[in-house]
């Protein structure tokens, strides 16, 4: 049975995104300790403050699945040199009303891929800006910022070359350790 919960929010709707298969690759290089669990985001309304005291049900239910997850993993792509805005309301919700913010003290690891050449790595920036005010600690190094292309994943879903394959599996062993820090805490 796994010992830790990971909510994992992917950045992009697209149902055959890269982000949401690199969300797949990655779990897959976990330990069995690890579970992870796609939290759905794509039909949270948009985040209105008017709201607060009454929030819809997919709010209540992505604040609950955030709660009881021992860590978080963002795999965002990035939107005209940001983060998308389903992710960004996602954020949103689950840290509003002010005082009931479900991400306070989460461990969190972000990541993304792109066909750009920089991957995501402006989208990661605002991203981490982001995760800093809302008091997640947020594992720094080594970050990843993937140039994919439809060669990049193979029929299992994993990362079809080696050396990158070799590379994200350090990521995760970094992660991991991050989880495992911050979640006994």
């Amino acid at each position: 049975m796994s010992q830790y919960r990971i909510a994992v929010l992917v950045g992009s709707l697209r149902r055959d995104s890269y982000n949401r298969r690199l969300a797949t690759a990655v779990a897959q290089l976990a330990p069995p300790e690890l579970s992870f669990e796609h939290l759905r985001i794509d039909d949270l309304p948009l985040y209105n403050q008017d709201d607060d005291a009454n929030q819809a049900e997919p709010v209540k239910r992505l604040k609950n699945e955030i709660r009881s997850s021992h860590g978080v993993l963002f795999v965002t792509s990035e939107y005209n040199r940001s983060v998308p805005g389903v992710l960004k309301n996602a954020i949103d919700h689950a840290s509003r009303p002010y005082g009931d913010n479900a991400w306070d003290g989460k461990p969190a690891g972000v990541i993304g891929c792109s066909i750009g050449a920089i991957g995501t790595a402006i989208a990661q920036q605002h991203l981490r800006n982001t995760l800093a005010y809302l008091n997640m600690p947020t594992l720094c190094q080594p970050e990843v910022f993937l140039h994919v292309d439809d060669a990049f994943f193979d029929a299992q879903g994993r990362c079809a070359r080696p050396d990158t394959r070799q590379f994200l599996q350090g990521w995760m062993d970094e992660f991991v350790a991050w989880i495992k820090r911050y979640a006994a805490s």
